[in-house]
């Protein structure tokens, strides 16, 4: 079994096996309320379990408090951090979410409420089309909610005595709404039944713990810290309770195991398992190289968060081809929307108002929730809910210190006041009064309290990868009337108790915050709908399961962790039993397309047809050296192939092409050329690509180092024949991808269909997705001579295709026109066309470099060959003109 974030090193999928990859029955990704609830149940089943989680582990006592931990408690692994918080920011909204054993509930704030049932809308609309519609039901998730609650343990707030809760409760009764206080996940007693104490010491759970038998845990302490870390262990939180009892089943948890690819063994639909394509982190050597690292298995449950699997999905659609088109869809920050009461007051008829003590940072951050109900339960607009929200203790000083003013004056006041006795000789030795002025009276920050809103707002925003990094477009506008309603009902509350009510500055910019973020592969009756049905499969891909928040198909409207671990309970009993349907084609274990495959390790790692001819590589010789973070699409650090191709893979390189074989003597060219366009899956026709790829803004480019290793070898070459280095970035296909060989022909000879000369520029680019299907990018520029002087549009036009393998240029004996033949329809993966802008052109110009002993001398004859080709087209048309 695998300790907490060991790696071990006689793993089959490690970078010195030189072995089939490791092979297990299930592979889970990531550990919040799905994941954790998935290695579980999959466990205690006799399932071989491999639980991949990015971050680390958090034992009782090791979160983060002081500045200078705090300072690095983010989640960057480009920068060298390793911490706690993944902060991200989108179009109209922020998003906070957890990287560590336990996933979000390590900051959660331990509600676990259940959806409220009339929520579970059937075609609810949705403005600018579409409807909400929840294909399982309170009654389906009902038995699931209790499995849950049994291993979660949730209990109402006990103490009668905090402030907050207090007041809560007072100013609801006052305005006649509904409160209670919610089940939260926190232990404040050492036995059921037993009274409430702070700092009591808890007994070892049955299953042990994930953290070890030195690990002690002790009753709530009341600190306010819940949402950064729970230091005491009071949390009954996913690393103490489902992960604890799965590797106690024999579940293998593993941290800092980041997953960055999927692919199907044995072809689209054929159930017969998942390639999963990873790299496991090194916080002591950030610096060192990531090698990519496969594990195989039966069945592949995604619970790495809305934004984890989302991207994942979506970085992985080539290797994914018949993911549904709803994939993005239905985002939503259930709602969440935070505020403020400010100096609360109690006001006495004829007496000045006195501070109202709130005690923001005393308890757990949420004890009450004011519930206000939707249209579908006798309300009016969307139901939503208000809770108290807590705060550290550290932040009272920041809410003081904030008053920057105040703290200028009092300051003042006691330093003249002691300059005053110095002078005058005072006879006064005593400060402490003096000192307390200086400090204040705190009244602000003992007044003051945070409430947070969430509910049904509308669910349609769009998760979408732009340049390789998530991006999130969603907007105010569709739910202006769920926040107006929810800020009032906050207002009301804020003037019940005397104070001011304050809006989260980011409002004031049309943006809020979440720390629920939900949907973007949706459930749904059919593959029109949603990604995934109503038990969390993903449609077309039998045995992978989406178990998290990405799946909810709406806002949760409360508190979404309970009915994320209900949905995943569901999911695996589903899986456990085997109730697929048939028209899914799943095979049985044995069995592959039809025919005998000893097992998962032996299966084929394709997802769909390949092209003709397409080479066919070892696992090893498919990995990669990949970038620290994968989300920052194209601005994150190069990735490259991990060990040089075989020499087979040369083919079509002329005599001296190979770098190995550059003779010393010879000079080499290089310049390097972008271009963008817009492109389309599924396309054959790079016209039609273009044409749909714009409509839908698909957009590819590519940044290619075009090499020549020997000029004259170049120039004499009927073929004329380079090197191609660099990537292509289409968020299609996942992102950025580099090219790991790439051939380039210029001019070769072509004849125009009436007869005349031309040309062709081609390109064959061998890239390789993050799931690890291999991909070659083709393309031609046509020089022929129309109508007029099109050199411009025909030198700058690229009509590209791509097709799934990594298919070698043919062999030279073969007639050139093999070269642009139209490939195999089945196995197209998109088309479409780029073209070089005005400005990029003028920046290649700058990027011709001659490296050789006769640099000048190489750089015009490549000058010369290149014009002498274009005069060979146009010449004549050109003459003509000038007679």
């Amino acid at each position: 079994m695998t300790l907490p974030g060991k790696y071990q090193q006689d793993d089959p999928s490690g970078p010195d096996s030189g072995g089939a990859p490791e092979t297990v029955d299930a592979v889970v990704v990531g550990t919040g309320f799905g994941g954790s609830v998935a290695a579980l149940r999959l466990a205690e089943a006799g399932k071989s379990v491999v639980v991949m989680e990015r971050g680390k582990a958090y034992p009782p006592g090791s979160f983060a408090r002081s500045p200078a931990e705090m300072g690095r408690n983010f989640w960057d692994p480009d920068r060298g951090l390793y911490g706690l918080f993944d902060a991200w920011t989108f179009r109209g909204t922020e998003g906070l979410v957890s990287s560590g054993l336990g996933g979000g509930s390590l900051i959660y704030a331990n509600v676990l409420l259940r959806k409220d049932p009339k929520w579970f809308v059937k075609e609810s609309p949705v403005p600018g089309g579409g409807y909400e519609n929840w294909p399982f039901s309170y009654e389906d998730l009902e038995p699931f909610y209790k499995d849950a609650e049994d291993m979660l343990q949730p209990v109402p707030y006990p103490y009668r005595d905090t402030p907050k809760t207090m007041a809560m409760e007072a100013s609801a009764a006052a305005l006649g709404l509904a409160i209670k206080r919610p089940p939260i996940a926190v232990t404040f007693t050492t036995a059921p039944g037993a009274e409430p104490g702070t700092n009591q010491p808890l007994a070892a759970a049955p299953y042990g713990s994930v953290h070890g038998e030195r690990a002690v845990r002790t009753t709530c302490t009341l600190c306010g810290e819940c949402d950064l870390g729970c230091n005491s262990g009071a949390k009954n939180s996913l690393d103490h309770t489902y992960l604890s009892a799965a590797q106690r089943a024999g579940a293998d948890l593993r941290t800092l195991h980041d997953v960055r690819g999927i692919r199907p063994l044995g072809g689209t639909g054929s159930g017969t398992g998942y390639e999963v394509r990873y790299v496991v982190h090194d916080p002591e050597n950030p610096e060192a190289p990531l090698l990519e690292r496969i594990i195989r298995c039966r069945h592949l449950i995604l619970g790495a968060g809305t934004f984890g699997s989302n991207f994942l999905l979506l970085r992985n659609r080539a290797s994914l081809p018949a993911l549904s088109e709803t994939l993005g869809s239905r985002f939503s920050g259930n709602g969440d929307l935070l505020t403020f009461v400010m100096g609360a007051k109690i006001h006495n008829e004829g007496k000045v108002p006195a501070t109202r003590t709130l005690s923001g940072s005393r308890g757990p951050v949420i004890t009450t929730a004011i519930r206000v109900p939707d249209t579908e339960d006798g309300g009016s607009g969307r139901g939503y809910y208000v809770e108290d929200a807590g705060y550290p203790a550290f932040m009272n000083w920041l809410i003081e210190t904030g008053q920057l003013g105040r703290v200028v004056r009092r300051t003042a006041r006691v330093a003249g006041q002691l300059l005053k006795d110095r002078l005058f000789e005072a006879r006064r030795s005593n400060i402490s009064a003096d000192l307390a002025a200086a400090l204040g009276d705190g009244s602000l920050s003992a007044s003051s309290l945070p409430l947070l809103g969430m509910g049904r707002d509308v669910p349609d925003g769009v998760l979408s990868l732009q340049d390789g990094r998530l991006a999130v477009d969603w907007t105010l506008a569709t739910s202006t009337g769920y926040f107006g309603r929810v800020r009032k009902t906050m207002a009301d509350i804020a003037g019940e108790l005397g104070g001011d009510f304050v809006d989260n500055p980011l409002w004031w910019a049309k943006r809020v915050i979440t720390v629920h973020p939900i949907g973007g592969a949706p459930a749904g009756r059919n593959p029109a709908e949603g990604v995934v049905d109503s038990y969390g499969e993903v449609f077309g891909y039998p045995g992978m399961f989406v178990v998290d928040g990405a799946a909810m198909p709406g806002p949760v409207g409360a508190n979404p962790s309970l009915t994320i671990a209900a949905f995943a309970e569901r999911a695996c009993r589903r899986l456990l039993e085997g109730a697929r349907p048939a028209a899914r084609g799943i095979a049985p274990e044995s069995q592959h397309d039809g025919g005998p495959v000893t097992s998962v390790r032996d299966a084929p790692a394709t997802s769909v047809r390949e092209a003709p001819g397409a080479v066919v590589d070892s696992p090893a010789e498919s990995l990669r050296l990949l970038a620290p973070d994968a989300t920052k699409g194209k601005a994150a650090k190069p990735e490259r192939p991990a060990a040089p191709k075989p020499a087979a893979t040369t083919r079509g390189l002329a005599p001296g092409m190979a770098k190995a074989d550059t003779d010393a003597s010879a000079t080499s060219v290089s310049f390097t050329e972008q271009m963008h366009g817009w492109f389309s899956p599924g396309q054959s026709d790079p016209a039609k690509g273009h044409a749909l790829g714009r409509d839908r803004d698909r957009r590819i480019m590519f940044e290619l180092t075009i090499t020549a290793p020997d000029i004259d070898a170049f120039v004499a070459d009927p073929l004329h024949r380079a090197t191609a280095e660099g990537y292509v970035l289409a968020d299609q296909f996942g992102g950025r991808m580099p090219v790991e060989q790439g051939w380039f022909k210029q001019f070769v000879t072509d004849t125009s269909p009436d007869a005349r000369p031309a040309r062709r520029m081609l390109y064959r680019l061998w890239l390789r997705d993050p799931g690890g299907t291999p991909l070659t990018f083709t393309g031609f520029k046509l020089i022929h001579n129309e109508a007029g002087l099109d050199s411009w549009a025909d030198t700058t036009t690229l009509y590209a295709t791509v097709v799934r393998g990594h298919v070698p240029p043919p062999d030279p004996g073969r007639p050139p026109a093999a070269e642009w033949a139209p490939p195999d329809p089945a196995a197209v993966a998109g088309s479409g066309i780029l073209r070089i802008r005005p400005l990029d052109f003028a920046r290649q110009l700058t990027t011709f470099r001659a490296v050789g002993p006769a640099p000048l001398p190489a750089l015009a004859s490549f000058g010369n060959f290149f014009l002498g080709e274009l005069w060979k087209v146009y010449g004549n048309r050109v003459s003509r003109i000038r007679r």
